[in-house]
C-alpha cells in the first residue's frame, strides 16, 4: 500500500535552513538589567561585587551577568565557577562596560569612567581622599549615575553596606592593631591583652557605632583596657547596653580624651560621615605627644580620616611612622578577607536587584526606595551631593528635584 505524501506550501520550507538573525539581549519592561562586573585593578583591591551564588541567582531572576576574566581570582573565586552560574565571561573590558549596570568595590578610575556611556549606573564605593575634581567633570560629560555603596541606606534607615563592612573591619583593626604593637613592625612590643602581673595595652576608641562595638569587643576579648569617645550620648548608652560591659565612655570635647590619647598603646578612629569628609578630631599637636611606637589605625581614612596626621596607605604598604607613632591608614581594610567581605556585599546587593526586577528597573527603583536614592551623588551627570560642590566649587542639585523633572 503505497503512503501518500503531505505537501508542504514552499513559503514555509523555503527558509527552514537559512541562519536567523543573532537576537540581541536588552532590557525588559519588567526591570531585568545588565550587570558587568569588571576586574578591579588599582587600590590593592582583592574584593569582588558579587559571588557565584549570587550571580547564580540574579541570572534566575532574569538579570543577565557580564564578568571580566579573572575577576574573582584574588577571592578564589574561578571563572569556571562563574560561567557555572550562569555569567558570561569577556575578556574585552569596553564591550564590559556597554552593559547598563557597572558593579565595582573600588572607585572605578578615570580610564574606567572613560569607557562608560550616558546614562550608565556605576555602582561602588567612594573614597573622598582620592576624589579630584577631574573625576567629578569626567561623570559629568559621561552623562553617568553615580552611586556610593556607603551612602545608601536601608528601610530602617541604618547603612548597610557600612554596617556589614565595619562588622569586619572592627575584627581587622583590633588584629592589626595587636600585630603592629609587637616588636615587628617598629611597635613597642607590648602584647594587647596583657598577663598577669604586667598591665594590658590601653586602647582608646573614637565614635561609638558598630565599628567601634565590633572593635571593643575584640579587643575585651584580648584583655585590653578600653575607653571610648563619642558626642553622641545614645550611642553610647546603646553600645554599653549591647556589650553589658561597663566601659570608662566621654565625648569628644571632653579634656580627658586628649589625655588619654596620649597614654594610648593604641588609638582607633572609627567615625563614620553620613553625607561627606568624616570630622578630622585629633590634631597633629595631639599626635606629637602619643608614646614613641604607639598605634592609630583609622578606620575612617576612606572619608579623610579623623586624626590630622593621616594619609591613604596601601596593602602593599600599609603603615608609616609620623612622630614616633605608627599609622595604619588603608581604606580598604576589609580587602584583606575578600572571600568573607564579597559574600557580605552580595548579600546586600542580590535584594536590591530582585526589588528592581520586580518594578520597572534600577530608575524606578531610584524613585521609589528614598534609602536606595541616598547614595547618589552625580545623576545623570548633575551632581548631587552638596560635599563635593563645595570642596571642588561645582553647582549641584537635589536629587529628588532632578528625578520629579525627568518624569
Amino acid at each position: 500500500m503505497q503512503k501518500s505524501k503531505i505537501s508542504i506550501p514552499k513559503e514555509l520550507s523555503e527558509h527552514i535552513l537559512t541562519p536567523l538573525a543573532e537576537r540581541l539581549a536588552v532590557e525588559h519592561p519588567q526591570g531585568k538589567v545588565t550587570i558587568g562586573i569588571p576586574k578591579e585593578l588599582k587600590f590593592s583591591e582583592n574584593r569582588i561585587a558579587l559571588t557565584p551564588s549570587a550571580v547564580r541567582t540574579l541570572v534566575q531572576m532574569g538579570h543577565r551577568i557580564r564578568l571580566e576574566t579573572g575577576a574573582g581570582e584574588k577571592s578564589n573565586f574561578s571563572d569556571y565557577d562563574y560561567s557555572e552560574a550562569g555569567a558570561e565571561i569577556l575578556a574585552d573590558r569596553e564591550q564590559l562596560f556597554k552593559s547598563q549596570v557597572i558593579l565595582k568595590v573600588a572607585p572605578p578610575s578615570l580610564e574606567e569612567i572613560d569607557l562608560g556611556h550616558p546614562g550608565q549606573i556605576i555602582i561602588s564605593p567612594i573614597h573622598l581622599p582620592a576624589l579630584t575634581e577631574e573625576y567629578i567633570y569626567r561623570l559629568k560629560q559621561k552623562r553617568i549615575t553615580a552611586m556610593a555603596m556607603e551612602y545608601m541606606k536601608d528601610s530602617s534607615g541604618s547603612f548597610p553596606f557600612v554596617r556589614m563592612m565595619s562588622e569586619i573591619a572592627g575584627v581587622s583593626a583590633m588584629q592589626t592593631a595587636a600585630d603592629l604593637l609587637s616588636h615587628n613592625e617598629d611597635g613597642r612590643g607590648v602584647l594587647l591583652g596583657g598577663i598577669a602581673g604586667v598591665p594590658p595595652a590601653k586602647v582608646v576608641i573614637l565614635g561609638a557605632g558598630v565599628v567601634a562595638e565590633v572593635a571593643t569587643r575584640v579587643a575585651l576579648g584580648y584583655g585590653a583596657e578600653v575607653r571610648l569617645f563619642d558626642n553622641n550620648i545614645r550611642k553610647l548608652m546603646r553600645l554599653q547596653s549591647n556589650l553589658g560591659h561597663r566601659l570608662y565612655t566621654g565625648t569628644f570635647s571632653s579634656p580627658e580624651m586628649y589625655a588619654e590619647i596620649r597614654s594610648a598603646d593604641v588609638v582607633l578612629g572609627a567615625i563614620h560621615s553620613e553625607t561627606g569628609r568624616t570630622p578630622c578630631i585629633v590634631g597633629e599637636d595631639t599626635v606629637e605627644q602619643m608614646k614613641p611606637g604607639s598605634v592609630i589605625i583609622d578606620v575612617s581614612i576612606d572619608q579623610g580620616g579623623c586624626f590630622a596626621t593621616s594619609r591613604l596607605s596601601t596593602h602593599e604598604q600599609p603603615s608609616f611612622i609620623k612622630h614616633d607613632v605608627l599609622h595604619y591608614c588603608v581604606p580598604n581594610i576589609v580587602s584583606r578577607y575578600p572571600k568573607t567581605s564579597s559574600a557580605a556585599i552580595s548579600n546586600i546587593l542580590v535584594p536590591l536587584f530582585a526589588e528592581a526586577g520586580s518594578t520597572m528597573g534600577i530608575e524606578a527603583l531610584l524613585r521609589s526606595d528614598a534609602g536606595f536614592r541616598n547614595g547618589v551623588y552625580m545623576y545623570k551627570g548633575s551632581l548631587t551631593n552638596q560635599y563635593m560642590s563645595e570642596r571642588f566649587n561645582i553647582k549641584y542639585m537635589d536629587i529628588d528635584l532632578l528625578l520629579m523633572t525627568n518624569l
